[in-house]
């Protein structure tokens, strides 16, 4: 339905109208995202910007948290144990080493694999002389 300009207020300022240029600019620039992700929260939560901020507030803050290690939460430290290969208390001295970033703990953890592995490498060819 069209956007009656005439009609303005709560009602009116309550509602996404995508069929309105202008109103998609708006929200687009307001909530910080494209008008594609725009036109997707509508179709996901409806037309109700309280709705659509609340939905865009909420995935923001669950594709931030995704780059992010809580030790915090056990779940998180068993998951990323496991994924790394690593024991929880070596997970948490990784984390303590160089931060909570998921990026940076398995970069680190993976140079330390390397660095005992080559480690290894130059006992078993000195044994083997």
């Amino acid at each position: 339905m069209a956007d009656n300009k005439s009609k303005r207020g709560g009602a009116d300022a309550a509602l996404i109208a995508l069929s309105e240029p202008y109103e998609v600019r708006y929200w687009s620039k307001k909530l910080r995202i494209t008008p594609a992700k725009l036109k997707a929260a509508v179709k996901k939560v409806g037309h109700s910007a309280k709705k659509v901020e609340a939905y865009i507030k909420e995935q923001k803050h669950k594709a931030r948290d995704r780059a992010l290690i809580a030790l915090s939460q056990p779940y998180e430290v068993r998951y990323w144990s496991k994924k790394l290969k690593i024991t929880p208390a070596a997970l948490k001295a990784a984390v303590k080493a160089v931060g909570h970033s998921s990026k940076k703990v398995t970069a680190y953890v993976m140079a330390k694999k390397k660095k005992k592995k080559t480690t290894k490498k130059k006992k078993k060819t000195a044994k083997k002389k």
